[in-house]
């Protein structure tokens, strides 16, 4: 009983985010706002002693495979909750591609999270915005976003980008719109050059 409450919310939160996406994301664009509620772009940096413990967390990809956070472990891991008819999803995704292309030769991965699309609308989106990383679909049970609801630094809005350590910790939380690409790219160096 105590997983169906948050369950049940998360839903309803998810529900909530997606009604009347197109005429939300209009008033975004126009730079009214409108009723859309996004992050606050804060950053948030975590020192590695004060880092929780590695978040497990695995599903499917747009591509129909399997991924688990047990493959990425050794690696910096870019996190980005997202969905196709956010506004500032759409905004920061050619963003997010840069960096996916600039750490493409390092220990790093960028993995999107779809938290409201099937897989055929995440894929179009991707094809749309010239994005080349994958996306975990977390539609059905919500397993990547449970996962990492029980932290301190959870995906608590969307657009949400976290920066996992190499040991699967959070180590950064970008809370809304990435308006600082370069910011991302000097954690995630400092990230690479971390030692145990």
């Amino acid at each position: 009983m105590r997983f169906v409450a948050p369950l049940a919310l998360a839903g309803l939160l998810l529900a909530g985010c997606t009604a009347e996406s197109g005429h939300l994301a209009e008033q975004y664009e126009q730079g009214t706002g409108g009723g859309y509620i996004s992050g606050d772009g804060r950053l948030v940096t975590i020192a590695p002693a004060d880092r929780e413990p590695a978040v497990v967390f695995g599903g499917t990809l747009d591509s129909g495979e399997p991924i688990s956070s047990d493959e990425l472990v050794g690696r910096v891991v870019v996190v980005n909750f997202w969905y196709a008819s956010c506004p500032p999803c759409r905004e920061e995704a050619p963003d997010l591609e840069k960096l996916h292309q600039q750490f493409s030769d390092d220990d790093v991965t960028l993995l999107g999270v779809n938290v409201s699309d099937d897989a055929g609308t995440a894929l179009a989106f991707a094809e749309e915005h010239g994005v080349t990383y994958p996306s975990i679909i977390d539609v059905a049970d919500n397993g990547v976003q449970l996962a990492f609801a029980g932290g301190a630094y959870a995906p608590n809005s969307v657009p949400t980008t976290l920066i996992l350590d190499r040991e699967g910790r959070v180590a950064a939380r970008y809370s809304g719109l990435i308006d600082s690409p370069s910011v991302v790219a000097d954690i995630i160096d400092d990230l690479l050059a971390e030692t145990d």
